[in-house]
């Protein structure tokens, strides 16, 4: 086939690229590479969990993701920038499970109850070992960082105010207590939240959130929810 001029040659090889392509579907199928800024964003959150901010160096992080140490910086200004963009990333877990305190059907006491029940679950899957990232972050850059910590005071705000809608829900239909404004037992329940979920991490055991459940929630019912 391979004759002199090579005009046989060209025949040959447009065949064979139509008997190739008549062979496919008619579409080509690329499987899109997941990004390096992805890599490291999602690596780098699990090891700064797991390890916290000082403890957790840059090159832990793009050792986690398997990238060169100076892609970290062709996507991140600096560890606290990157620290900011993994806040955000495990807000949106957060933001996720906010959804059961809006969830349709359900008496908005019975929602919060449901929405802390969840979160403990959650923290016993985990054998307690990491806690919640915003409390831990909460706990150890308040004062080393004041974009972290801004960051951190933003996060904790949009959080009690999704509870607050809930418990003021529930005033509504009686089932928790007038005495006390809903924004305060709102952060009530955060505050003391967080402070069990690191108790449980210290002590590795379920008994710290079991206990914020019971004194919590006989704290939030109204003297006649209480007494029904």
């Amino acid at each position: 086939m391979y004759e002199k001029g090579g005009r046989q040659t060209v025949v040959f090889l447009r065949a064979t690229i139509a008997l190739d392509i008549s062979k496919t579907t008619g579409h080509f199928h690329f499987m899109p590479r997941a990004s390096v800024k992805e890599q490291i964003g999602v690596a780098g959150l699990r090891t700064l969990h797991q390890k916290g901010y000082n403890a957790c160096s840059i090159q832990d992080i793009t050792e986690a993701a398997r990238v060169p140490k100076g892609s970290f910086y062709n996507h991140f200004e600096s560890k606290e920038d990157f620290a900011i963009d993994a806040l955000n990333r495990y807000w949106e877990k957060v933001e996720d499970s906010l959804r059961l305190l809006a969830e349709a059907g359900a008496p908005p006491l019975t929602r919060l109850n449901r929405y802390f029940r969840h979160l403990n679950d959650t923290a016993r899957e985990n054998q307690y070992q990491t806690g919640c990232f915003v409390g831990n972050m909460s706990a150890e850059m308040s004062d080393q960082s004041l974009p972290i910590r801004d960051k951190l005071a933003g996060l904790l705000k949009v959080w009690s105010g999704a509870i607050e809608t809930c418990v003021r829900e529930a005033q509504s239909d009686g089932s928790v207590r007038l005495d006390i404004d809903a924004r305060s037992l709102a952060a009530f329940l955060l505050n003391s939240w967080e402070g069990a979920m690191m108790r449980a991490k210290v002590d590795k055991s379920h008994a710290p959130l079991e206990d914020f459940e019971k004194v919590a929630f006989t704290s939030l019912a109204s003297s006649a929810t209480a007494t029904s």
